[in-house]
């Protein structure tokens, strides 16, 4: 063991057995081209859909602009095209649902709502609540939306999701 292990490192390396018996052990390789583990934070994927808003409809531009100025005829054409704009790119990443498929107006039970029901925050009794126990139900004001899958692509390592429009310059 001792000539295996005198070649050995006259070689630039210690036999792995011998390493082990006597307590040493190889440090791992680690390959420099390795790419670094990114922390996701809960933030990244708001930020991500906000500049996904912003790239596709403009819509921090519009909502970060003074419009007090304006007539209502400009900001109608403006809101008209933000608005088309904004649901498509919405639509392309997040499929969204009623959380109640029900005729607005009409009196509905939560139970309507199936399973969704038992979440909590999935439906809100609004008016004149009962002081004792939950009311069986209600009319049906708002439909409420929830979010049935979203598909946002693959975060970037090389842009942070802060950047959510990269300021432009122009060359001339």
């Amino acid at each position: 063991m001792a000539f295996r292990s005198f070649f050995a490192i006259l070689g630039g390396n210690l036999p792995q057995d011998v390493a082990a018996h006597f307590g040493y052990s190889k440090p791992p390789r680690k390959s420099p081209d390795a790419p670094k583990p990114q922390d996701v934070k809960p933030s990244d994927g708001a930020l991500q859909l906000l500049g996904i808003l912003q790239r596709d409809a403009r819509l921090l531009d519009f909502l970060m602009e003074d419009i007090a100025p304006l007539s209502d005829g400009q900001i109608g054409a403006a809101v008209r095209d933000i608005h088309a704009q904004s649901r498509e790119a919405l639509t392309k990443y997040v499929k969204l649902a009623p959380v109640i498929d029900g005729v607005e107006g009409a009196f509905t039970k939560p139970e309507s709502a199936g399973d969704i029901a038992r979440s909590p925050g999935a439906i809100k009794f609004i008016g004149n609540l009962p002081a004792q126990g939950k009311p069986s139900g209600g009319t049906l004001r708002h439909k409420g939306w929830r979010a049935d899958s979203v598909s946002l692509p693959s975060i970037s390592s090389k842009q942070p999701v802060s950047i959510l429009a990269p300021a432009e310059l122009e060359v001339e």
